[in-house]
């Protein structure tokens, strides 16, 4: 089911708000423009043509189209002339092509009636979902005969009826007609002694180009006043178009109060401009210069948050546009009625009213987020769930403890250490020797709170002064900013930072280059931010660990997945230190040692380096193997009867369907959502949605707004893509996700910004208005600040704010050869399953892959299987099945059965990676996980080995907590899994090549 625009009653009403087409001409000479209603095929003719009528004699029709159009270049663009039967005409000649107008002669050889003049035809190129739009160049087909009956000087023997569009998401009407170089020029005239032009806008008519007025601005001619009418509550957005007569700098719009003529007063605090200032994704004050360049239009978008007790009337006031000292003011006639609006308008957003949420601080305090607990302090020592962080006088970490159980499923009270010896920096002089004396401050705590604990300390020496700011939140995260002041002039041979670790802590290893998998026994590593998305590492063991992140003051969050090399990792100057750093891991008899270095360095007195870095203390939390076997997903929108026969309980959305048709925008079929939601509560069923931040449709009623703000919220780029984004956007853009069936064509997000918290009002108004029950996340752009937004509004009201993040494998030159679980692992306390996902090898891997990069075992999750339906067999070592539908072989409905049969619910899950699992098979290659119950078990085998082999079962009866003497060990029918058998613990079990199986033990 895909939307369509014609049989779309409501997204038909919002669009043609959005872009005001209408047919009635401004003035006599105005050319009307019109929606073509989809009929005609865009993909052979262009989304744009003239109507023009043939009125004269002869076989030479003249026709003089005054298109004004925004592309650069018509004349180097193909030129197709149909009659109103669809039949091409290839006797033409076009005679001065040009952004304003065109003149083409064509053979009318239908007589006098109607022809079509289609002037941008385009091929697509490039793969489906991400299309190359390229316009097709002129084609010169006419006969020689026919071109001498053309007379150059002839008057027009043709009316142009109207311009029209494919439809009325395409069209240039009205901000997109240009205004000709005459009109630019002579309102330029008239104003030669300003440096800029304000024209004031509605918010119904989003201002799009850059570099020409529309011609919709010479019309009305330059106003002073903007008047608009709002409803009490409503955010009332506007615009001001600055047209830069000269090279202007730090633009800025500022606000009077606005009073009615009762004395009413709406404040100026209620008036704000997005472009220049508002609140971070962090919840920091955004301040913005903004320049404009001699010629080019700069929109400043304006809001008006009228309170709901505001007294209805007019209100009058001033914006005031300051630029290099030189003002301009405009009048606001604000006319607030009566009416009562409720959360400020944004339940129509098709009215810009969601601006507001670009400086939302929704769920920005950081309150503990279910499971985790407050944190504890006692002396120096902090303890969260599951861990426990111990710190010396110099703010650094003196040891690390975590206390879950090698199973994974509980927390217990031996402490497993992390560290051999405190993490410490070093400073190696030109002789090669530790020679700085330390004087320490001591420790001081700036903030104890439930979610956050922060300290300082600093240390000085003769040479140098370290200042030490260290935080560590509930989840495990943990933040330091290291600043080294030079005090005197200094030379050094390294700079470093130690962290001794446990051979115990160390079993595995994950980034840098690295697979997931088991540790190198020695590793050497050199920064290489041109290629490699990569700062750090993951060291670990299935139940203690660190992923370390090593960062300077300037560090810039880079784009992911398929477009890492167009905005890479900036290069830390301290660590990277002109590409001298790097890290090398080698272990001894005590200690793994991760040493961080940077390389030889002079420092001038004064100088300042940032040696900041982040530590990750993993696991999270114990996991939650009951959620798993509940918790069954079904990921297609579909019929929800079918779907609650299949035995699944959450329904994944993803995008490109009839409820949620655009990519991480589904606020336009949100009515068609709500319905089919509320069906599926009824049915005991739950539903996500896909919405993430990576891209964003343009289809958003914010689009241009969002343009507005330069490269906040998109990321600069070579342009191009679909034709859509080419006409309108024009350029300076990444091109992204597109789905040909609904021409849904996304654009990149450029990485932290505010537009994170728009999204993260955009979920809890879908929270608490649609009713969805979580999100499904496909890669993430957007860091653990906004994660853990996100979760606190899904879970808001006793919402179940259920999370699963998918991830294509990132090991590839696109993606800068980064894991998936490495890049994402600040997410996954605030994740419910992982699906990993695309190219991820199920069967060429080794089970130490399986284990860190896939299963999320080792952080407190567990996953699901994607890639050609996964390994059934390997996959249930960890408690993974695939995900139904979404490939051709994934049903995971009959080990679902088996799961129900055997009762695998309260079951205690014991990995093969765990010293108390009561059952080994005799070949190494062949791992056992047993699902223990009183009484009974599931064992769970698989093979890694290199052909078909046989396998004994070890079984420690006692751990098992079964008589031997009685045992029966039965394996039952599961489709395209296993045949029936019954074994004895004595007897050889053939297991062939990647295969295995599921026994129950009674």
């Amino acid at each position: 089911m895909k939307p369509n625009l014609k049989n779309n009653p409501i997204l038909s009403r919002i669009v043609l708000m959005c872009f005001f087409i209408i047919s009635i001409p401004l003035s006599a000479q105005q050319i009307k423009y019109t929606d073509g209603n989809d009929s005609w095929n865009p993909n052979q003719l262009g989304n744009h043509r003239a109507v023009v009528v043939f009125s004269g004699t002869g076989a030479v029709a003249k026709t003089t189209i005054e298109w004004r159009r925004r592309d650069e270049n018509p004349d180097q663009k193909k030129i197709i002339i149909q009659d109103a039967t669809g039949k091409e005409i290839t006797n033409l000649k076009t005679v001065n092509i040009t952004r304003e107008s065109g003149t083409i002669f064509f053979e009318p050889v239908s007589g006098q009636t109607t022809y079509y003049v289609y002037y941008m035809p385009y091929i697509d190129e490039g793969d489906a979902n991400y299309p190359k739009g390229v316009y097709a160049k002129p084609e010169y087909k006419a006969d020689a005969q026919w071109l001498a009956k053309i007379k150059t000087a002839a008057a027009d023997n043709t009316t142009v009826q109207e311009i029209q569009s494919v439809n009325a998401f395409n069209s240039y009407y009205p901000m997109e007609v240009i205004a000709t170089a005459a009109e630019t020029q002579d309102i330029i005239a008239k104003n030669s002694g300003s440096s800029f032009i304000v024209f004031p806008e509605d918010r119904l008519n989003s201002i799009r180009m850059k570099n020409d007025l529309p011609q919709r601005w010479i019309q009305k001619g330059i106003q002073n006043t903007f008047a608009d009418t709002a409803l009490k509550g409503e955010y009332l957005a506007f615009q001001l178009g600055v047209y830069a007569l000269q090279d202007i700098t730090n633009l800025k719009v500022t606000f009077s109060n606005l009073i009615s003529n009762n004395g009413a007063i709406i404040e100026a605090k209620y008036l704000n401009c997005i472009n220049t200032d508002g609140t971070r994704y962090d919840g920091s004050v955004f301040a913005n210069t903004v320049s404009v360049s001699k010629g080019k239009v700069q929109a400043m978008w304006c809001g008006i948050d009228i309170p709901q007790t505001t007294a209805a009337g007019t209100y009058t006031g001033k914006a005031v546009v300051n630029c290099d000292g030189k003002t301009k003011e405009i009048t606001l006639q604000i006319k607030v009625t009566n009416e009562v609006t409720q959360n400020g308008g944004i339940d129509f957003p098709e009215k810009m009213t969601r601006l507001k949420w670009l400086n939302s601080t929704l769920a920005q305090e950081n309150t503990v987020i279910a499971p985790y607990i407050p944190l504890v302090v006692k002396d120096t020592e902090i303890s969260l769930l599951g861990r426990k962080l111990v710190l010396g006088s110099n703010g650094f970490p003196v040891q690390i403890q975590t206390f879950f159980t090698p199973e994974m499923t509980s927390i217990g009270t031996k402490p497993n250490d992390i560290l051999t010896a405190p993490a410490a920096f070093h400073f190696i002089d030109a002789a090669g020797k530790e020679s700085l004396k330390w004087k320490n401050s001591g420790l001081k705590f700036l903030k104890k709170e439930a979610g956050t604990v922060s300290w300082e300390s600093s240390s000085t020496s003769q040479a140098l002064q370290m200042d030490v700011t260290g935080s560590i939140e509930f989840d495990g995260f943990v933040s330091y900013a290291v600043k080294i002041t030079a005090l005197e002039d200094a030379v050094f041979n390294d700079i470093n930072f130690h962290m001794p670790l446990q051979s115990s802590a160390s079993k595995y290893m994950m980034g840098l280059g690295q697979k997931g998998g088991d540790r190198p026994q020695t590793f050497d590593w050199k920064w290489d931010v041109a290629h490699k998305n990569q700062d750090g590492a993951w060291i670990g063991n299935v139940n203690a660990g660190l992923q370390f992140s090593l960062r300077d003051e300037k560090y810039s969050r880079p784009l992911n997945t398929n477009f890492y090399l167009q905005k890479p990792l900036l290069l830390p100057s301290s660590w990277g230190n002109e590409n001298k750093g790097g890290i090398t891991i080698t272990p001894n008899q005590k200690t793994v040692l991760v040493n961080a270095y940077s390389g030889n360095r002079t420092m001038k007195k004064g100088d300042v380096l940032y040696y900041n870095f982040n530590l990750l203390i993993t696991p999270f939390r114990k996991i939650d193997t009951d959620f798993q076997w509940n918790t069954k997903f079904y990921h297609k929108y579909s019929n929800l009867d079918t779907i609650a026969q299949t035995g699944a309980t959450v329904v994944n959305i993803h995008h490109a369907n009839a409820i949620n048709p655009y990519i991480n925008y589904p606020f336009i079929e949100f009515k068609k959502m709500k319905e089919y939601i509320d069906e599926a509560h009824q049915k005991g069923l739950k539903v996500k949605i896909y919405n993430t931040v990576r891209e964003v449709s343009n289809k958003a009623y914010e689009t241009f707004a969002l343009r507005s703000l330069g490269h906040e919220i998109y990321s600069p780029g070579k342009g191009g893509g679909f034709s859509w984004l080419q006409e309108h956007v024009g350029d300076d853009y990444i091109a992204a996700w597109f789905v040909p069936e609904i021409k849904d064509a996304a654009i990149v997000n450029s990485g932290m910004n505010r537009w994170h918290n728009y999204y993260v009002e955009g979920m809890n108004w879908l929270t608490q208005n649609v009713g969805i029950d979580g999100v499904y996340l496909d890669d993430v752009a957007f860091d653990r600040i906004t994660m853990k937004r996100i979760k606190r509004v899904l879970t808001k009201d006793g919402h179940p704010g259920i999370i699963d993040l998918h991830s294509a494998n990132q090991y590839n030159k696109s993606d800068g050869f980064n894991n998936s679980a490495n890049l994402y692992m600040e997410h996954f306390p605030y994740i419910n399953k992982l699906w990993f996902g695309e190219y991820f090898d199920y069967e060429k891997n080794n089970p130490d892959f399986f284990l860190t990069e896939v299963s999320g075992i080792p952080f407190g999750l567990m996953g699901e299987m994607l890639q050609d339906g996964g390994n059934p067999w390997r996959g249930m070592v960890y408690g993974m099945t695939n995900r139904m539908p979404w490939s051709h072989n994934a049903d995971p409905r009959p080990i679902w059965k088996l799961w129900d049969t055997f009762g695998i619910k309260g079951s205690e899950m014991i990995g093969y990676w765990s010293e108390n699992c009561p059952v080994k098979t005799t070949n190494e290659k062949v791992l056992a996980t047993v699902y223990k119950k009183n009484g009974t078990a599931l064992i769970s085998i698989a093979s890694w080995a290199d052909a078909d082999v046989k396998v004994k079962l070890n079984i420690d009866w006692k751990k098992l907590g079964i008589n031997p003497a009685k045992a029966t060990i039965t394996a039952l029918e599961v489709a395209n899994f296993q045949p029936a058998q019954t074994f004895t613990a004595k007897d050889e079990i053939p297991v062939a090549k990647g295969k295995g199986w599921l026994l129950i033990v009674k």
